[in-house]
Formats: structure tokens, C-alpha cells, sequence
């Protein structure tokens, strides 16, 4: 997987699971992990940073 492939893989999985969390828990603290992935998401389309593809970079994955 490229770098690209897991900048979209990584938000869903996190988003996916907060929902599920908040149904299995019924603590609806868990959808602030959604709102904080959201958040981040916004802040990289304006600002052209992603924490993230920091650390991939890092671990040596490809960028293609």
C-alpha cells in the first residue's frame, strides 16, 4: 500500500470504529474520536500537513 492508500484507510477504519463504539457502549464520548478525525482532515485540506503521512514517510512507505 502507498502512503495515499493509507491516508484514506486509516481516517475511515478510526471513523468506523468511534460509530461502532458509541452503538456497542452506548457512550456517546466515542463520537468524539469521529469529530477529531473530521477536525483533522479539515485542517489537512487547508494547511497541505498531515501528521500521519509524517510517520508513514518515516516507517520508509512508498509514496506513489
Amino acid at each position: 500500500m502507498s502512503i495515499k492508500d493509507i491516508l484514506r484507510l486509516v481516517p475511515g477504519i478510526f471513523i468506523l470504529l468511534s460509530v461502532g463504539l458509541t452503538v456497542a457502549t452506548d457512550n456517546k464520548w466515542w463520537l468524539a474520536l469521529a469529530a477529531f478525525v473530521g477536525l483533522n482532515l479539515l485542517q489537512s485540506a487547508f494547511t497541505k500537513w498531515c501528521l500521519l503521512e509524517d510517520i508513514l514517510r518515516k516507517m520508509g512507505i512508498r509514496e506513489v
